[in-house]
């Protein structure tokens, strides 16, 4: 199933998790500021399980807090990694650009992927962090099909089931893998699916 909760995801986003009102959970502690390689090799061995069936030649993230899972899932694999450079950066020609909202920092940014390392007609896998309202998987997943590579599916360690991002990338006919879904955030905790 590739949206079964990971056990080991949940038991730490229950004990450890700082939630903040109704919207933000940070769990940056072991995910994405301070990482433990230990955990985050075991998440992304799960990932990478999920992910076989579907047959990636290549996985694809975004700067900064999706280089390390996605880098654990393509070292399970054996795979090249991609990363699309965030900010004012500059990038070999031709490239893909987009801008987009930034919900945490305000204002938008671009985020730019250098075509070079995008052959045709690759079948690409998305590892990301965190799915919340889905920009960033949308932008990646916008470019990847203007570089004429095939999606075969967007996978994420958490995902905040009552944000919009899942409707977004289901409707874009990309198949979602995730360890942990956040059904709420209310009063202090986070309420998973189980």
């Amino acid at each position: 199933m590739l949206n079964r909760p990971f056990a080991p995801l949940i038991a730490r986003i229950e004990t450890e998790a700082i939630v903040q009102g109704n919207d933000i959970l940070k769990i940056d502690h072991f995910l994405n500021h301070r990482i433990e390689p230990a955990f985050m090799q075991q998440m992304a061995a799960e990932i990478a399980e999920r992910l076989r069936a579907f047959e990636p030649e290549l996985i694809l993230t975004a700067e900064a807090s999706g280089i390390a899972p996605g880098l654990m899932v393509a070292l399970q694999l054996g795979l090249p990694l991609v990363y699309a450079k965030k900010y004012h950066p500059d990038v070999e020609t031709p490239m893909l650009s987009r801008i987009l909202e930034s919900p945490t920092k305000g204002g938008q940014y671009r985020m730019v992927l250098s075509q070079r390392y995008l052959p045709e007609g690759a079948r690409v896998a998305i590892v990301d962090d965190f799915l919340s309202n889905g920009r960033t998987a949308a932008a990646l997943i916008d470019m990847a099909r203007e570089a004429k590579l095939e999606l075969v599916a967007a996978s994420f360690l958490v995902e905040k089931c009552f944000k919009r991002g899942h409707a977004l990338i289901e409707a874009a006919g990309v198949p979602i893998v995730t360890l942990a879904q956040v059904e709420a955030l209310v009063e202090g905790k986070a309420v998973l699916r189980k």
